[in-house]
Formats: C-alpha cells, structure tokens, sequence
C-alpha cells in the first residue's frame, strides 16, 4: 500500500472518530497519533464532556501517544486530524515534536459548523494589543523573575524539553 493510500485511511479514520464521538456527546473532532513505529494512539474533542477546555482531539491524541510511549518527545510522529489544528493543537504538535500533520476539513469548515477559531488566528497577529480580546501585561519584578530560571540552570539532573 503507497503512503498516500495509507495517510487518507488514517485521515478517515480520524473523521470516524469525529463522527462517533459527536454521538458520544462529544464535539466533532478526532484525533490519530502514530508513533514512528507505527503504533496508533487516537484523541477525541471532549472538552464539553470533560469540561477541559484543552481537551482538544489533537491534544488528547498527543496524550495518549505520550503516555502509551512513555515519552514527551514524538520526534518522528505524525498527526492526523479530522479538521485543521487550532492554534494550540498546533503548538501542542510543536511542543511534543510532531513530524507532520495531516487534516481533512478546514478551519472554514470548522466556522461553517460554528466553530470559529478565525479570531484566535488574528490573536497570534498582534498578541496582547490594548484592543485585544485578552491583553497579556508584564509586571516587572526584577530579579525575582527569573528566579525559577536560575535554579532551574543550577539544577544538574533537570530533564531538558
């Protein structure tokens, strides 16, 4: 079987997995993980059901895939999602090294259903302007905030990330 072939199986998948969770009181989203050795680990949205709202298909599938694989790194891994990742599954799939991601609809998909992330995309343009939906304030305090840095550097077990 081509990669092509494989990458739209494991994309529909990640649709089903949607699909069925919306009838699992769910939101329409899911989630496929797959480890460079080709373990499967699958997500699903459940942010109303487990009142997260992190609980995004994306991030529960990264989850999963760390725990089942005993890591935070998934160098080497792809994602596959029902729909185009929001900015923080995108940034989760960052943090946790993701290789490549794949997704079948799009964020204006995603609007069209009432979903609409467009103003979290604009957020990320400008971050934090005094018209912004949430200002982001530094408040100074010297020294004292990078303590945790200071400790964390003199720190000779820490486990980088």
């Amino acid at each position: 079987m081509d990669a092509s072939h494989q990458e739209a199986l494991l994309l529909r998948q990640a649709v089903q997995l949607a699909t069925d969770n919306v009838r699992s009181s769910g939101g329409p989203f899911g989630a496929l993980v797959v480890a460079p050795d080709g373990r499967v680990f699958e997500g699903v949205n459940r942010v109303t059901a487990n009142l997260d709202p992190t609980a995004h298909a994306e991030v529960t599938a990264i989850r999963a895939a760390c725990q089942g694989l005993g890591t935070f790194d998934l160098t080497g891994a792809t994602l596959y999602a029902s729909c185009e990742p929001c900015p923080m599954c995108l940034s989760s799939a960052l943090w946790a090294r993701i290789g490549t991601v794949f997704f079948a609809a799009d964020r204006d998909d995603a609007a069209g259903a009432g979903f609409d992330d467009a103003v979290f995309y604009d957020y990320f343009e400008n971050p934090g302007g005094e018209d912004s939906i949430m200002p982001i304030n530094r408040i100074g305090l010297g020294d004292d905030a990078t303590e945790p840095f200071n400790v964390w550097l003199s720190t000779p077990d820490r486990i980088a990330y």
